[in-house]
This record gives C-alpha cells, sequence and structure tokens, in this order.
C-alpha cells in the first residue's frame, strides 16, 4: 500500500510517501480502506517525538479516520465488507474495569490511534473491530474523518468536564481549531452564549457564522478586558482551553466567582503558574480533560448526522502532500480541520 511515513523524528520534512506492507488483522480487528484522514496536532508532536508517545519507527501518523470495511476478523460482529465507517481514534483494552464502565479514556492502556498504533496516512489501516462506527446522516468521508477526535473531546470538555448549561457564557479559546470550532457548536447547541478568541481579522466572521456570538482578535484586542466588558464586569462562567501557557493567566482572569476552567492542551508548551490565592478566594474550578469516551463521541455523532454540529474543513490535501498539509498546520493559518484523502 501506499502510506506517507517517518523513519525518524524531526520537522515535516522527515514524512516520505513510499510503499508499505499491507497491515494484517486479528480476529477481533477490521481493515479499513482509508478514504480521509483528519489531520491533528498529535500528528505533529508525535512526528517531532515527545516522551509522552513511545513509538516504533516507522510510522504512520492519523487518528481521524473515514473509509470503508475491507475485510473483517473472524471475532468481529456487527460490521460487513463494504460498509462505510468513521473509527474511534481511542484504542484501550475493552475489558478493565474502566473500560466496562465506560470510561475509556481512563483505561491503564489507553492510547490514540495513530500515536499507539500506525494511523490512516495510509491506503489501509487495521483497528479493533469496536472502534468502527457507521458514518452517519449523508456525510462525505471528508466530513467524517474531520469530526471524531475533535467532537469527543470538545463533548467531553464542554459537557462532562465543565457542566455547561443553559443560559451561562462560555470563553472558547481558538475558534479556528478543531477543537474550538466544535465547542463553539456545542455550547451553542447547549443554549448557551459564547465569547471566543481569533488571531487574525479574516476569521472573525467565520467564527460567528458557527454560532459565537462575540469573537475577539487576541493579536489587537486585550482578551481579560474585552471579556469583562461583555459581560458586565462579571467574567464567564466557563473557559475551554487547549493552548497553554501563552493563554493561561488571560483565561483564569476572565472567569467569573465559581468559574470553571477546562484545559486539555499544551500547544504553547506545558508548563503554567498559577496564584493559589486568586483560586480559592474566587472558588475557581480548574479540570483536565483528554479525549472522551465512545459513548460521548455517539453522542455528538448524532447531531452530526443530523446537521445541528457541523464538520468544519478548512482545506483538503491528497495523501501524498500530508507534508504540505502539516507545514499549513504548523502555520496556523487554517480554520477548523485539514484533512488527507486517499
Amino acid at each position: 500500500m501506499k502510506a506517507v511515513v517517518f523513519h525518524e523524528h524531526g520537522g515535516p520534512e522527515k514524512l516520505q510517501y513510499e510503499d508499505r506492507p499491507d497491515p494484517t488483522i486479528k480476529p477481533d480487528e477490521v481493515l479499513v480502506r482509508v478514504k480521509a484522514c483528519a489531520l491533528n496536532h498529535l500528528d505533529i508532536w508525535v512526528r517531532q517525538g515527545i516522551p509522552a508517545y513511545q513509538i516504533l519507527l516507522p510510522h504512520i501518523s492519523g487518528c481521524d479516520v473515514a473509509g470503508q470495511i475491507e475485510r473483517v476478523g473472524s471475532g468481529v460482529k456487527g460490521v460487513k465488507v463494504g460498509q462505510k465507517v468513521f473509527v474511534f481514534p481511542g484504542l484501550s483494552c475493552g475489558i478493565c474495569g474502566e473500560c466496562k464502565a465506560g470510561h475509556d479514556s481512563l483505561c491503564p492502556s489507553f492510547g490514540v490511534l495513530g500515536a499507539k498504533t500506525d494511523g490512516g496516512y495510509a491506503e489501509y489501516v487495521s483497528v479493533p473491530g469496536r472502534n468502527v462506527i457507521a458514518i452517519p446522516g449523508a456525510l462525505t468521508f471528508e466530513q467524517a474523518a474531520a469530526f471524531p477526535l475533535v467532537s469527543v473531546t470538545a463533548w467531553h470538555m464542554v459537557v462532562t468536564q465543565a457542566w455547561l448549561r443553559k443560559g451561562e457564557t462560555a470563553l472558547i479559546m481558538g475558534a479556528g481549531s478543531g477543537v474550538g470550532s466544535m465547542a463553539i457548536q456545542i455550547a451553542k447547541y447547549i443554549g448557551a452564549k459564547v465569547i471566543t478568541t481569533v488571531g487574525s481579522d479574516d476569521k472573525v466572521k467565520r467564527a460567528l457564522v458557527i454560532g459565537a456570538d462575540e469573537v475577539i482578535n487576541h493579536t489587537t484586542d486585550d482578551v481579560v478586558k474585552r471579556v469583562s466588558e461583555l459581560t458586565d464586569g462579571q467574567g464567564v462562567d466557563v473557559v475551554i482551553e487547549h493552548i497553554g501557557p501563552q493563554v493561561w493567566d488571560q483565561c483564569l482572569k476572565s472567569l467569573a466567582k465559581g468559574g470553571r476552567l477546562v484545559t486539555c492542551g499544551a500547544t504553547t508548551g506545558p508548563k503554567a503558574e498559577i496564584d493559589l490565592r486568586y483560586l480559592y478566594s474566587r472558588n475557581l474550578t480548574i479540570k483536565g480533560s483528554y479525549m472522551g469516551t465512545k459513548a460521548e463521541l455517539l453522542e455528538a455523532a448524532k447531531l452530526v448526522g443530523t446537521g445541528k454540529l457541523r464538520p468544519v474543513i478548512d482545506h483538503v490535501y491528497p495523501l501524498q502532500e500530508a507534508r504540505a498539509a502539516q507545514e499549513q498546520m504548523l502555520s496556523r493559518k487554517f480554520f477548523g480541520k485539514l484533512v488527507l484523502t486517499v
């Protein structure tokens, strides 16, 4: 099969489009003919090489996959050859107490497709049978690849961890990111007022189109000051954050008393400082959030299938141009998702 592979860690130039052996499948797995694979920042981190992801080289990235079932393992039930599916990117054992309780992401062996195993930058990928889900509604393969990881992540942050409720106000950082663009839509579906941030004026209109009520250009405006103005000095009930130390102080100072901050990323670095007196005197809650469960993805998928949530795609590249796609992701000059087609 054709695949995009890196044989050593480094920059985008390490990505090579080459022939690789077709994946084999175990009895509990299926072989998916990949039609589309969306990019995520995880692809960048794995390619660069970080201690959290110990992988065998050469490696194939890509955790957001949509395609058709090519082969079905002898122990897999409920799917058939030719079926159009997308893949739940979380990999867990399926048998431990956390998995049986539906807490997939708390499984001791939890990992992500394209990081723990080879992923979807290829013509074929093997995945556990329990991880494939029928594509909802009339979505294209590109749309079906663009929503799984960001939807399950945003749903877990906004609904499960932040407990965002109708009538509350949320500040969602980075409207142009995959998680940000989906979190805005989920928050609006709940009935919250949404304030969001962008890094350039050309992204303001796009953020409004997907549901934001107010948009702050963080390169020209003081985020904390604007949030205060937009909330009559009260601050927001919830902050959804995935950027890290670059915005950490802004996020905390934008919270109302009793506010909740949920973070899922560290794009600008792994360490942030906090004044504990500010934390406890304002009764703030800070939660970490990592991926989410298959049940949460299924809830989001229902809304995607009926058009209540929409995958936001900026650009589609052919598989052999994966390097160019990753370079665009690094430039931050995009809004929504970047997708590879096979």
